[in-house]
């Protein structure tokens, strides 16, 4: 379980141009992850 000033682990994901982007990519750099539910997506 993650806690409040935990790194996060790496992980990847696709993009929603469907690029596959691992989070590794943004070492050192500032990141804001926006997760919403596929119910408010077209796809």
């Amino acid at each position: 379980m993650l806690k409040i000033g935990d790194k996060a682990p790496s992980f990847s994901l696709l993009s929603d141009s469907g690029d596959k982007i691992t989070l590794d990519v943004f070492k050192g750099k500032r990141v804001v992850l926006y997760f919403f539910p596929k119910a408010d997506t077209p796809g």
